[in-house]
């Protein structure tokens, strides 16, 4: 039997449609798109709420990157608002910047002793430097070491816990150890050298990816009623398929569960149109020692969007994934016991034929939308090359 299509992209996220662009264009294959939700752009999709305000459905989506390749590649799909990412910490009812930098400093400790402090991290370690609490604990000033201990105590360890579901004994030091502290005045979350939101949105960013004769993308699709894992190959739609099968999705799903569910953290949203021009001083606000949410975003502060007497915002609720109908795994949770587990379903991919993981759920790993995109590129380099 002719096969219709070369390649099969399952996803239509950063990963999938990168990819199946890729795919289609450079390689001129034939590639279908199959995605389960009703939408293309994966937890990037951006819509507009009742109140006519862009909102991002699945949490709150910031472009950064210091890859010219991910920018130069991206922009051909949209331009750009230039947007510069401001986070503050709600620390005790006060707003202070994070990372935790000069300007936090200042505002932590009184006026006298936040100068001699900054005098003495300076001396210590150059201004601009990126300074983790390890280093700082490290220190022989036990002025420096209470640095570190403020900012662990009131800017990481309380929200870490409602992030993770954790007690501080639980935390991996590593992770704590990597926490920055940035000698600067440079409030911007990011500083990476491209940064910026899409100036029509990202659902319209990825509807241009995906827009090439060589690409048939299918939306409210569950790919694993149309494809089927058998020894050392796959079938499509009942017919063997000997093309490439890029995947994007949960692999533990993708082989039924064999070996039990890989653990995830998932969020709930709490949307908010208020009648107001303004409700917070940043688009995103974390509060790091009180309150059961992890932060509030303002997304009239990110996209720019002009709506005189309304915002929307959202609270964000982080919590154990369970599996259950509607709930999104967001976070893997890395340690020894789950990497494993998630290497036992690698082996099962790997004899699958021409069968390739990609992104977040796929590889069981963090990536960042650059990361993604760029790891996108760089596969699609490979199987082009062959």
């Amino acid at each position: 039997m002719e096969r219709t299509f070369d390649c099969l992209v399952i996803g239509a996220g950063y990963a999938g449609a990168v990819a199946a662009r890729e795919l289609a264009e450079r390689g001129g294959k034939r590639v279908l798109v199959l995605e389960r939700r009703d939408h293309v752009g994966g937890n990037a999709y951006d819509c507009l709420d009742e109140s006519g305000m862009l909102i991002h459905q699945y949490g709150p989506h910031i472009f950064h990157t210091a890859s010219k390749r991910v920018y130069d590649w991206l922009s051909r799909f949209t331009q750009w608002r230039d947007y510069q990412h401001r986070v503050l910490a709600n620390v005790h009812g006060a707003y202070m910047p994070v990372p935790f930098n000069l300007t936090s400093l200042h505002m932590a400790f009184p006026p006298e002793q936040a100068a001699r402090l900054e005098a003495k991290l300076l001396a210590a370690y150059g201004e601009g430097a990126r300074v983790t609490i390890l280093a700082l604990r490290e220190n022989d000033d036990p002025e420096i070491r209470a640095v570190a201990d403020y900012v662990y105590e009131n800017v990481f360890v309380h929200y870490t816990m409602k992030q993770w579901g954790q007690t501080p004994e639980e935390i991996d030091p590593a992770t704590t150890a990597r926490v920055p502290v940035l000698l600067s005045r440079d409030d911007r979350y990011f500083q990476d050298p491209y940064q910026g939101m899409p100036m029509e949105g990202y659902t319209p960013m990825f509807q241009k990816i995906l827009d090439h004769p060589n690409i048939t993308v299918e939306l409210g699709v569950d790919a694993r009623d149309r494809l089927e894992l058998t020894e050392g190959g796959m079938k499509l739609d009942g017919e063997p398929f000997t093309g490439t099968v890029i995947y994007t999705g949960q692999v533990d799903e993708l082989f039924g569960f064999r070996y039990g569910r890989l653990p995830y953290r998932t969020l709930d949203f709490g949307f908010e149109t208020l009648a107001m021009d303004r409700f917070q001083p940043a688009a995103t606000v974390n509060y790091t020692v009180s309150e059961d949410y992890t932060r509030i975003t303002e997304y009239k502060q990110l996209t720019g969007q002009e709506l005189p007497g309304v915002t929307t915002i959202m609270k964000e609720y982080s919590r154990a994934y369970t599996g259950a109908a509607g709930e999104t795994p967001y976070y893997a949770i890395i340690n020894p016991e789950n990497n494993a587990l998630y290497e036992k379903y690698r082996a099962l991919a790997e004899g699958c034929g021409d069968l390739h993981l990609l992104g977040r759920l796929a590889e069981y790993k963090y990536y960042n939308m650059d990361a993604i995109a760029l790891r996108a590129l760089e596969l699609c380099d490979g199987l082009l090359q062959k």
